[in-house]
């Protein structure tokens, strides 16, 4: 057994299935902190490396102040490889005038007002666990003091989405019946 931020994920589970205990935590956001992590899909929670457990914990603790995900440049679809004659100091200097061009470029395009669009981490603006439930409780505390109809309907302990009242609101007033504010 593997413990995270006080969860056991089991040792037989595939590691992007286990992450999904934690709340907020979707099968989605599990495949990309495995791609971040370079876990692979197949790879069991008694697989990861002691490295892989202590960084996914330390991200899932605060992803917000994660270091950034290093950014490659991908090759372009009629990229052709140099033949292996190629020595490998010239093929660095070539990258190096690559990046130094594109630095220039953003340069120009920062100069003229339109900067250049920078890649948005959708993983920095996660919450998981007792931060979600919070941020969930505050919007329903919200929806109930500005009176929308949203929030009456949470006040009153019925189904807030629209669906029928008159058979089938026993789940949600048996679910609805926690006082959320």
């Amino acid at each position: 057994m593997v413990h995270v931020l006080g969860k056991k994920l089991p040792d037989n589970h595939l590691a992007r299935f286990a992450l999904t205990q934690f709340y907020g935590v979707g099968p989605k956001t599990a495949h990309r902190l495995c791609a971040r992590f370079q876990i692979h899909d197949k790879c069991k929670v008694k697989d990861l490396t002691p490295f892989q457990i202590t960084s996914l914990a330390s991200f899932l603790s605060s992803p917000a102040t994660a270091p950034p995900i290093p950014r490659y440049p991908l090759a372009p679809p009629k990229f052709v490889p140099p033949p292996q004659s190629v020595p490998l100091s010239e093929l660095q200097a070539k990258f190096r005038e690559s990046q130094e061009a594109l630095a220039s470029e953003k340069k120009v395009l920062a100069e003229k007002g339109t900067p250049a669009k920078e890649w948005n981490d959708p993983l920095k603006s996660m919450k998981i666990e007792s931060e979600l439930r919070n941020q969930i409780r505050e919007n329903i505390a919200h929806q109930r003091m500005i009176g929308s109809y949203v929030g009456r309907r949470h006040a009153m302990h019925l189904p807030v989405r629209g669906q029928n009242t008159q058979t089938n609101a026993k789940t949600a007033k048996k679910l609805n019946r926690l006082d959320r504010f």
